[in-house]
């Protein structure tokens, strides 16, 4: 993934969080998009919004964000949700998708992130957090969520075997969304048995540009240097 030339570009708005509760920071959909953002060289802006305050539930919103949700961004006017679209859009704007079957390699493997990977270790990291609050319904399920977790990341870890990345040897935007993924199954200790997962997720986070998404995501928060990075806020 290279950087382009966007300096005569507007620039992208991008509608993340200005506020969440500590416990999901450094776990939030907006950072997919930062990272991406960062990586691609693409102008960007961010507008923070307030969840506790409900902002997302705010008519102005609704009306880009039909599930209330974010990550949305607004390019010249072009409005679009779900941080997978998202992904796929930037990179196509950027000009890395130029190939037909690049870009359905690329398409592959981030809807294998986020339909695959992610919807077991998504309800296992949602039931670990409900148990901090005393909210134990549901705790009965974990031990199947995380068989079947076991089963997506044994398949990662076989593709991942002799791969620097999950098309070869590029970095592209579906790294991006599978290791936000991964970072989601780290914090929930799924990861020991998977050491091509492992080498994986550590290589894709030692990119310069996510140390710079997640330092203007800190900032923004305003939480401590580091506390999204080890999701200890």
């Amino acid at each position: 993934m290279k950087a382009h030339d966007t300096s005569t570009a507007r620039p992208i708005t991008l509608y993340g969080f200005g506020k969440v509760p500590g416990v999901v920071i450094g776990l939030t959909r907006d950072l997919r998009i930062l990272w991406a953002l960062e990586e691609l060289g693409l102008p960007y802006e961010v507008h923070g919004l307030d969840q506790p305050k409900g902002e997302l539930n705010e008519e102005h919103f609704a009306r880009i964000s039909p599930f209330n949700q974010v990550p949305v961004i607004e390019d010249d006017g072009f409005v679009i949700a779900e941080s997978g679209a998202i992904l796929l859009y930037l990179a196509e704007r950027a000009g890395e998708l130029s190939d037909l079957r690049k870009r359905a390699e690329v398409t592959r493997w981030t809807f294998a992130a986020l339909t695959t990977v992610e919807p077991p270790i998504a309800q296992i990291v949602l039931l670990d957090l409900k148990a901090k609050f005393g909210k134990t319904a549901g705790a009965d399920l974990r031990p199947e969520l995380c068989a079947w977790a076991q089963r997506c990341l044994g398949a990662l870890d076989r593709r991942l075997d002799g791969k620097q990345f999950v098309t070869g040897d590029d970095f592209t935007v579906a790294d991006i969304a599978m290791t936000t993924v991964l970072r989601q199954a780290w914090r929930a200790d799924l990861l020991g048995d998977h050491p091509h997962v492992r080498r994986y997720r550590e290589l894709c986070e030692a990119r310069p540009a996510w140390a710079r998404a997640l330092a203007n995501y800190e900032q923004r928060l305003g939480v401590a240097a580091g506390a999204a990075r080890t999701m200890s806020a």
